[in-house]
């Protein structure tokens, strides 16, 4: 059986995901300030993570 608790994380590129909450997190990611079911966290993902391009590639197309 999987995990029932989940948290939102972030990584450098501002991309977004899910992780068991309690386990510990993978290099270069970091906890976005969300826990909860994993239809919870995917919701809030759908929220905030609107441009799914890398941060440096947003930031090479503004200019």
């Amino acid at each position: 059986m999987g995990a029932s608790t989940y948290r939102v994380v972030v990584n450098d590129a501002e991309q977004y995901s899910i992780w068991p909450a309690g386990a510990d997190l993978p290099p270069g990611w970091a906890d976005a300030g969300m826990t909860g079911s994993q239809d919870d966290c995917l919701a809030r993902i759908d929220r905030v993570w609107v441009d799914l391009r890398p941060a440096g590639v947003r930031a090479r197309l503004a200019g």
